[in-house]
């Protein structure tokens, strides 16, 4: 097995900052300061596994503009197949902590080659590869059934993969043996067609995933923390008390930390794992920009994240 870890983003952004003392609707706002950078959830996760020490490398469709400033940044290997980039915007109040998103859908993609192309792409990679991870929506023009292509190569290779995914693409990625799933809140409600409110329930609506083959479900519940489900067992993990910030990217890192962590594991440890991701997620929440973490502040969180094991009988029980 390798040492890289590849990202695959298919609907890229650029990642556009404003940050303002107080946002209200219906008026116009003096913005105190503006940051661009490039994104998209698998750049994120890319940038945040380079903070931890892992060598990662990005890949995906983009246009030859985005492509170049990736370059500057991050080992990348695109696809040159968007016509243009979407922009994604957070408004972030200084004054409350606070922070709103707006998302453009994207640009479609007209090269009837495109998908083929990058699957050869990340199959080329593969004998080179520890770890995958395929994340974000997918722009117009793509089959939903690609990311889950890409994922059965790579799990064909005994690459551990992750499916950050949405929608149907999600739904036909659950369908792979040995795939790691990571939804938020939304993304399990459309996948599950169910909407579990508490750790017991989310073990309950993932388990068919569980039974059909799915390694584990890592379902990220914003300031209530994680909830992983595997074959082994089920544990819930969270913050004594939530950190107020930027949720942008919160989730990628904890994606990064989860990937990082099977990409040197054997044998997943799984409460280990989950604490990781919580801290890892909590640690991007104080950076006003996705696809970074305060790492001091990741050390300083991990010792105190709470973990749970969720029992068959919906009994919580400390683990040790």
């Amino acid at each position: 097995m390798g040492v890289v870890i590849l990202t695959v983003t298919m609907n890229p952004a650029y990642d556009m900052t404003y940050r303002v003392e107080e946002l209200e609707r219906g008026r116009a706002h003096r913005v105190r300061s503006v940051e661009q950078r490039i994104g998209g959830k698998g750049i994120n996760v890319t940038r945040v596994l380079n903070q931890l020490g892992k060598y990662a490398r990005a890949t995906g469709f983009a246009d030859h503009a985005f492509a170049a400033a990736a370059e500057l940044e991050l080992p990348v290997d695109f696809v040159h197949a968007l016509p243009w980039v979407r922009r994604t915007v957070v408004i972030s109040e200084s004054g409350s902590g606070t922070a709103t998103a707006l998302w453009e859908p994207g640009a479609r993609i007209t090269n009837p080659h495109a998908a083929e192309q990058l699957a050869v792409r990340v199959t080329g990679l593969l004998p080179d590869i520890a770890g995958l991870v395929i994340a974000g929506s997918l722009p117009g023009g793509i089959d939903p059934e690609l990311p889950a292509h890409i994922a059965r190569s790579a799990l064909d290779h005994g690459v551990p993969t992750i499916c950050d995914l949405d929608g149907e693409a999600m739904r036909l990625a659950s369908r792979l043996p040995g795939v790691v799933l990571t939804p938020n809140r939304g993304e399990l409600r459309r996948l599950t067609d169910s909407d579990p409110h508490t750790p017991a329930e989310v073990v309950e609506s993932v388990r068919p995933l569980i039974d059909n083959g799915v390694r584990a479900v890592l379902a990220k519940r914003g300031a209530e923390g994680m909830v992983a489900v595997t074959a082994e067992g089920a544990w819930s993990a969270a913050l004594p008390e939530p950190l107020a910030g930027n949720p942008t990217g919160a989730g990628d890192s904890a994606t990064a930390a989860v990937i990082a962590a099977l990409s040197t594991r054997a044998v997943p440890d799984w409460p280990a794992i989950l604490t990781d991701a919580v801290a890892t997620s909590a640690a991007a929440v104080v950076i006003p920009v996705a696809g970074e973490i305060d790492r001091r502040l990741r050390n300083h969180l991990a010792p105190t994240v709470r973990i749970e094991e969720i029992t068959d009988d919906t009994v919580a029980v400390s683990v040790e």
